[in-house]
């Protein structure tokens, strides 16, 4: 039988899911939804209100790839219209959002996927089996680079609010979320229980509202500590970095090119094979496969990310550096890692203050 697939923010990222669904087998396209025309011209029929894609082409499964502050109306629309969902990261804006959809979910008898791709990799699965609560420490680096195409590439890049909603684009949250989100789920495979205090240390190089580069410490239930060091503003790149520290020694899982190396490993090896997360969704709906990204497991990530995003956040600090790039960052990015340590804490001439958060239990 054949699987009825539309697509809700073709643009874009869109364009991506619009390749994917086209290579699926037993999948048909049946529809489009983009507030702006739709490039490269649509092959299905296209809507400009994704209320109107739903009543007409009748789905199974929505995808839905729009601003992260525009998730929850559009996915509530579709658990009404008894679609089950691949739901692009970030999920949801806040905890009462990510409550309330986990909750629709569940009484629409829905499945929710969120589009955290690279949990799907078997790299990601080796590494999560070297993870116990013998683990002593978490760190997650990056270093990339982005120019001002980038903060000019929609309306919401860059910004705290549009039109007095928040929205979600700091390298924490939307760029370098993957490597937040690993690092999370491995606290979790570890059974270090949720995320109970972020310390965090934000800046900018650009006259932009959000973070470019950040230096977060996460510390769990257990008290297992998380340092996320990561930068768009960034020297020679740093793919992304998942380290976890313990008894049986150190694990590195290089997400985006799905190398790994385990305790004795003498360097990173690459660990082909990464379930694509629409095709399991897809199989979950056939015999019931575990979802790889249940919604409800991204709910740390949310509550970070709601605490990165509260109005009373500070507004990350300008740095005036020479091109865009913050000198010596990729050296401070390891040494913050090796020592779990923010800039103030290391002496770093231009580090400001920390904030600090308490994270809900719920």
């Amino acid at each position: 039988m054949t699987v009825r697939v539309a697509l809700v923010g073709a643009n874009g990222h869109g364009r991506w899911h619009r390749r994917t669904i086209a290579s699926l087998s037993g999948v048909s396209l049946v529809g489009l939804a983009d507030v702006r025309p739709i490039d490269p011209p649509p092959d299905a029929p296209s809507f400009t209100d994704h209320r109107a894609l739903l009543a007409e082409t009748k789905p199974d499964v929505v995808v839905i790839c729009t601003p992260p502050h525009t998730h929850l109306p559009i996915a509530l629309d579709a658990l009404d219209a008894g679609c089950d969902l691949l739901l692009e990261k970030p999920p949801v804006t806040s905890l009462a959002a990510h409550h309330t959809l986990v909750e629709a979910a569940s009484r629409a008898g829905r499945a929710c996927q969120v589009g955290f791709q690279a949990l799907g990799s078997l790299a990601w699965a080796r590494f999560r089996t070297a993870l116990d609560p013998s683990l002593t420490a978490l760190t997650a680096i990056a270093s990339w680079k982005r120019d001002d195409a980038y903060y000019a590439r929609s309306p919401w890049a860059g910004r705290r609010t549009v039109n007095g909603r928040p929205v979600v684009d700091g390298a924490l949250v939307n760029p370098l979320a993957h490597a937040v989100m690993q690092a999370l789920a491995a606290g979790a495979a570890a059974g270090a229980g949720r995320p109970r205090l972020l310390e965090v240390e934000r800046y900018r190089v650009r006259p932009i509202e959000v973070e470019d580069t950040a230096f977060a410490r996460v510390t769990f239930e257990s008290g297992l500590p998380l340092l996320v060091a990561v930068t768009l503003a960034g020297e020679d790149f740093i793919p992304g970095e998942i380290e976890a520290r313990g008894p049986f020694g150190r694990a590195l899982l290089e997400y985006p090119t799905d190398r790994l190396a385990l305790p004795g490993d003498p360097a990173l090896t690459e660990v082909p094979g990464r379930a694509d997360l629409l095709t399991n969704l897809l199989a979950h709906r056939v015999d019931g496969a575990p979802l790889l990204v249940p919604l409800e497991s991204t709910v740390a990530f949310t509550t970070v990310l709601e605490a990165l995003t509260l109005p009373d956040a500070a507004v990350p600090k300008l740095l005036k550096v020479p091109g865009r790039t913050i000198p010596g960052i990729n050296d401070l990015l390891r040494v913050s890692a090796d020592t779990l340590s923010l800039p103030s804490e290391l002496g770093v001439p231009w580090a400001g203050r920390p904030e600090r958060r308490r994270l809900p239990v719920s």
